[in-house]
């Protein structure tokens, strides 16, 4: 695990009581799950509210009875509603975004007599993101020099600002209020392009072996950079340095190699910075086109990756010349799944007291009250 990037918790070994309100993205590449739970051994219920925790868990798309087993036998569907105050009626119902909410809505139905109540897609990415970004402390941050550095949301100033959503493609929301925003832009080269390509050229086996092998790559054997070009000297006269990159895979060219010859940890290195690189140039690019500040990155391809937060910051850096930072979200893969699960309308979400959402523990739980019934 690099620095502290959020680890969605498992059911198995949490501390949970009664479980409710489960919340699904289902993605091209991933699914992504929150669910509300209470704690055993501590006080729960606080007048109207339930005081309790919302988790977060991940499956691969392409492994979606996985899924299906783990809400089946953990009673996801139904445990707790009745117990904690919630209408028995909902027990059968849940709350789904993304294509996949579309796309195997049947299977849901078949296997597990679960029905999706669909929620649009960019509009859960941008309540979640929202929700978040007011109710967390400690959810935005910047990466600059190896460090992340934790940024202070102004619930007043946070509008307008620009949501750079990176699941298999890339999405790009100019959003300027609750409720309101535009998608301006986006990409398809994003996490499937690196996942793909990825699995094509170094053989790996999932996107999380292929980030820990380009941790350990070396992107200058197969990109040509400036220096290459000129020498080994900066051009300092369009404000490039030697150590640009002037073209990814540039050197693959001129050298008779074959892909075998080339390791596979300098492969993916390459790939994820030509990735990266590209997000990071749009992004900007859609946030001046727009006169905006405020750049926020989420989607599971960052991973909490010090080398893709490093290579997007860069890139926000270069091109706006110092005039814009990017910023990561702690829990950037669950944006879609939180905005869904806000579709039920539980939470409680600006109080009087800060006792909405206490501190982030280290695998990203988010202490929470919700509304029930009289």
């Amino acid at each position: 695990m690099e620095g502290d990037r959020i680890e969605e918790a498992t059911l198995a070994n949490s501390p949970v009581d009664e479980i409710s309100h489960l919340a699904l993205d289902i993605g091209g590449s991933l699914i992504k799950m929150v669910y509300f739970s209470t704690e055993k051994d501590k006080p729960q219920k606080d007048g109207r509210f339930l005081n309790g925790r919302l988790y977060f868990l991940k499956f691969e798309t392409s492994k979606i009875n996985e899924c299906l087993d783990f809400i089946s036998s953990k009673q996801l569907r139904c445990r707790g509603i009745q117990h904690c105050g919630f209408p028995a009626s909902d027990k059968n119902i849940i709350k789904a975004t993304g294509g996949g909410a579309f796309k195997f809505a049947d299977l849901f139905k078949e296997k597990l007599d679960i029905s999706l109540d669909k929620v649009e897609e960019m509009s859960s990415l941008v309540s979640g993101a929202n929700f978040l970004l007011k109710a967390v402390p400690s959810e935005a941050f910047t990466y600059v020099n190896g460090q992340r550095n934790y940024v202070k949301i102004d619930h007043n100033d946070l509008y307008p600002y620009l949501l750079v959503n990176i699941g298999s493609g890339v999405s790009m929301i100019k959003v300027d209020g609750d409720g309101k925003y535009e998608r301006v832009s986006g990409t398809s080269v994003g996490g499937g392009t690196f996942w793909g390509l990825g699995k094509l050229l170094t053989k790996c086996k999932s996107f999380d072996d292929l980030l820990e092998m380009s941790h350990q790559g070396n992107n200058r054997v197969i990109d040509m950079l400036v220096g290459d070009i000129y020498g080994g000297m900066d051009y300092l006269k369009i404000g490039l340095s030697s150590t640009a990159i002037a073209s990814s895979f540039g050197k693959a060219i001129s050298e008779n190699k074959e892909l075998e010859e080339y390791k596979p940890e300098d492969v993916a290195r390459s790939l994820l910075r030509m990735i990266s690189n590209n997000i990071g140039q749009i992004a900007y690019l859609n946030a001046l086109r727009f006169g905006l500040k405020k750049i926020f990155f989420g989607g599971f391809f960052i991973r909490g990756h010090a080398y893709t937060m490093d290579t997007i910051s860069v890139a926000v850096d270069f091109w706006s010349k110092g005039e814009a930072k990017a910023m990561f979200l702690r829990h950037e893969g669950f944006l879609g799944a939180v905005g869904a699960f806000m579709n039920y309308k539980l939470v409680e979400e600006f109080p009087n007291s800060n006792s909405l959402v206490g501190d982030l523990t280290d695998n990203g739980i988010i202490e929470c009250r919700v509304h029930v019934s009289s």
